[in-house]
């Protein structure tokens, strides 16, 4: 059991069905959500979660995403997800990940930057830097921190959708998530059924809601990798990219 000043956050899951993709591995989305509830229930154990951020009527938003993986989990395996603050800046707070199966070999590793903005102006606030930095970690995390995401909204065609109801989040705006499954779905099966992502990045650039009518764009930009973008109005919300092998 870990205790509110341990730095670093242990989280065990049991891969189901449910869970799964049809090639039987837990997909890009559901571990983005592994990652999610366990950077939930680490802020909150910490005094810095939802209920705590609300109660300041900020709330925390996801900026950047990168996830790399060496293997896909599949069927009823037990894995640990360890999660850990690497940053603490005015604005944004860097958090890693490592993801290990049973035998402590790690599946893969990911990284995010994170933002407080206030929830009646949604701009951003400044955090606490004293009390966070109480959890930073030097734990190694070997891959590359988000970058720059290619623009190609301008060199394809777009895909439109709107937003609906089971697209949408706590906050009533479109789920972290859901920018996620929707980036993917652009990909064929054949795509999936050939090749595996071995690197999958989200650049989150404003919120999309309800009813809100957007375009879905995706493009090679080099061998095995595209970029994708979502776009309202012509203006990119989010930007994502995906390196296959």
């Amino acid at each position: 059991m870990e205790t509110k000043k341990t730095k670093l956050g242990e989280f065990p899951f049991v891969t189901e069905s449910y869970l799964l993709d049809f090639r039987g591995q837990l997909t890009i989305p559901m571990i983005g959500t592994y990652l999610l509830h366990a950077a939930s229930i680490h802020a909150a154990q910490r005094g810095f979660g939802f209920a705590d951020m609300n109660n300041r009527r900020t709330a925390w938003v996801l900026s950047r995403l990168a996830i790399e993986m060496y293997r896909y989990p599949g069927m009823s395996e037990h894995i640990t997800l360890y999660t850990w603050i690497e940053d603490v800046g005015r604005l944004f707070t860097s958090r890693c990940f490592e993801l290990v199966d049973a035998s402590g070999v790690p599946l893969g590793y990911a990284r995010s930057i994170w933002a407080a903005i206030d929830v009646d102006s949604r701009k951003p606030t400044p955090l606490d830097v004293e009390a966070l930095s109480e959890y930073i970690t030097q734990r190694d995390c070997p891959i590359e921190k988000p970058g720059k995401i290619q623009a190609v909204e301008q060199e394809t065609g777009g895909v439109p959708y709107r937003v609906r109801y089971s697209d949408l989040d706590v906050n009533g705006h479109l789920n972290s998530i859901k920018y996620m499954e929707h980036m993917l779905d652009l990909f064929s099966l054949d795509m999936y059924d050939q090749k595996n992502i071995r690197r999958f990045e989200i650049s989150y650039l404003s919120e999309g809601r309800y009813d809100m009518d957007l375009q879905l764009f995706m493009a090679e930009t080099s061998t095995n990798k595209y970029s994708m973008a979502m776009c309202h109005e012509d203006k990119a919300i989010c930007r994502a990219a995906a390196l296959w092998d």
